[in-house]
């Protein structure tokens, strides 16, 4: 699935600057919508950032765009030591406390100008744009349009130069958005614009855009080797004399959806892959050149390489290289009349993102996490964790479920995926710890869905419980360790027994999840009772309830204390090895940490 553009970020760094930033991001709901992060408190604020000139610096080299509600001079300072290439900048925007301002400072063409206009129109401002090109021409002739691209960038600062200075310019095919602009085309030009999906890599007086408007249609053999196909298409585009940038994406039957090869192929071009059933490439079987009956008997249509090429190109579009083999695969190639726009031609692989986003609160969220959710159209989880996300959640689709429907979630989160949708599926702490990553995989290992097992599938991890249980207090799981869960919902409470009594005569500092319910309240009693045949009375034993959330608490107690009565669902109980030790702090409370041994070793030296 292609990259999204980055959500921007809108960095507000005081409280007089708010309602500004909030009008802002409403301002970019439709065109991806905008984060808040806040240098204090704002319940609007998807991230509190303390170190401001470092957090602005991550930012910018990550590649997000950003737009600072404060002085432009602010911003300069504190990016000036990581501005670089401004070819691979992002967009900087300064937004006035007030609005009245926009300035677009960096990545002008790279969606900076953009974004300022978008601002100033919905502040009713005009935004202060400075690039040269844009003022006299109406056309940042170095940032085409969706659909066209510049083959060659680097010649541009020199083009436009001469352009600037009064060199008159000829255009060579056509172009509505040149055409719209208010350059002076002459038909005696020193300088050209070309218009061409042909290989012309141009030079300094002649700049080329190749309209996307090719479709590269491929079908392989299952397990078909990546380089093979990637050397078939590449060898074909050049043969035919064809840019590869002027292709606009790989299509192929979506029974290919997790074919390697093919993917290879789009990673290779730099260009999404996009997928068609069988019956709609059928119905290009009049336009085929080459129709297979085999082709047919194996999957419903007769032809792929060209029946996705001439889909994808649409009724008006014609198959400029019928159909070309190597020996395990075929690909084709149609021209459309004007560039193609993958959102619409085809269906995208979806691809289902297993999230982990630790206690809830969004400073223990790991960037995986966050570049997951911020990437996906649908968000599934159980209600609270998808309240826990708070502006996150803003553009998304949200599918909540309430407690005991784990299984339906799951199976409505497989379900958008396999429909070619990005999806996330929250779960709190790790995803695969307790939660919903082992259900995601044991659906597909009983299931026949062809289509689950076609989507791309991947995990961002979180911290767990008993990480944050045990940051909190010190250092309990310094040594070895286990989790077990005391829910006898699924797991007969014999079997858990045993786990406890051989976590118990192996001096594990054991992570009792699930330790009671409502209904459920022996069972830690009796884990307790096992744990004292075999380790101190005195045993440090922390309670951590509701770790990163409102009302967090963090008690320690010693073994023989603990009883059902002092904990919830929402607690986990770590109960330390017979090694495990309190250290007392000045202020009356206590550390807890489980020496590895390297006191022994040292007293050994």
């Amino acid at each position: 699935m292609a990259a999204l553009a980055p959500q921007a970020v809108i960095v507000v760094l005081g409280p007089s600057g708010l309602e500004t930033a909030r009008a802002a991001a409403d301002a970019l709901t439709d065109v991806g919508g905008a984060e808040i992060y806040a240098a204090f408190e704002a319940p609007e604020a998807a991230h509190r950032i303390d170190d401001v000139k470092a957090h602005l610096q991550a930012l910018y080299t990550s590649g997000r765009p950003i737009v600072g509600v404060c002085a432009a001079g602010i911003l300069i300072r504190l990016l000036a030591p990581v501005l670089d290439d401004k070819r691979s900048e992002p967009p900087v925007v300064a937004l006035a406390e007030n609005g009245s301002a926009v300035v677009p400072l960096l990545g002008g063409h790279r969606g900076a100008n953009a974004l300022a206009e978008q601002l100033a129109a919905a502040f009713g401002g005009a935004p202060a744009i400075t690039t040269a090109g844009d003022l006299r021409f109406g056309v940042a002739l170095d940032a085409p349009p969706k659909g066209w691209r510049l083959v060659n960038p680097n010649d541009y600062k020199d083009f436009m130069a001469a352009l600037l200075a009064g060199g008159s310019v000829q255009r060579e095919g056509a172009a509505s958005w040149l055409e719209e602009s208010a350059l002076l085309f002459a038909d005696d030009g020193a300088l050209t614009i070309r218009v061409s999906d042909d290989r012309d890599q141009g030079d300094a007086r002649r700049l080329v855009y190749n309209p996307q408007r090719l479709a590269v249609g491929i079908g392989c053999e299952r397990n078909a080797e990546p380089e093979e196909v990637v050397d078939l298409v590449t060898r074909t585009l050049a043969e035919a004399g064809l840019a590869d940038g002027a292709v606009a994406a790989v299509f192929s039957i979506d029974l290919k959806m997790d074919e390697p090869a093919v993917h290879a192929v789009a990673a290779a071009l730099g260009v999404p892959v996009r997928f068609f059933d069988a019956a709609r490439l059928e119905t290009e079987t009049p336009r085929l050149q080459n129709p297979s009956e085999a082709v047919f008997r194996e999957v419903g249509c007769h032809g792929v390489a060209e029946g996705a090429a001439l889909a994808a190109a649409g009724p008006e579009g014609e198959l400029v290289v019928p159909k070309r083999k190597s020996r395990r695969a075929t690909c084709a190639i149609a021209r459309a009349p004007a560039p193609i726009d993958p959102a619409t031609a085809g269906r995208p692989r979806g691809r289902l993102s297993i999230v982990g986003i630790g206690p809830g609160d969004a400073r223990f969220r790991t960037p995986d996490a966050e570049a997951a959710i911020r990437a996906a159209d649908d968000l599934v989880g159980y209600r609270l964790y998808l309240d826990l996300l708070g502006p996150m959640t803003a553009g998304k689709t949200c599918h909540g479920y309430d407690l005991g429907e784990e299984e339906i979630r799951v199976r409505a989160a497989l379900d958008l995926a396999a429909e070619g949708r990005d999806v996330a599926l929250i779960s709190s702490g790790d995803a695969g710890i307790y939660a919903m990553g082992a259900l995601v995989f044991e659906l597909l290992d009983r299931s026949e869905r062809a289509d689950w097992r076609r989507i791309e599938i991947a995990s961002a991890p979180g911290i767990s419980a008993l990480q944050s249980a045990a940051a909190r207090i010190g250092a309990p799981l310094g040594h070895d360790f286990c989790a077990i869960s005391l829910s006898d919902l699924m797991t007969p409470w014999a079997v858990i027994e045993s786990r406890v009594r051989a976590a118990a005569e192996g001096d594990f500092v054991i992570a009792f999840y699930n330790p009671v319910s409502k209904r459920r309240v022996r069972q830690l009693g009796q884990a307790r009772d096992i744990l004292l045949s075999h380790r101190p009375a005195e045993t440090p034993v922390v309670l951590a309830r509701n770790l990163g959330r409102s009302g967090e608490s963090v008690e320690v107690l010693a073994l023989k204390d603990l009883s059902a009565d002092r904990v919830d669902m929402l607690t986990l109980v770590l109960v330390g090895s017979s090694e495990t030790r309190r250290v007392h702090k000045g202020d009356g409370g206590v550390w807890v940490y489980t020496p590895r041994g390297y006191g022994a070793r040292e007293t050994a030296r």
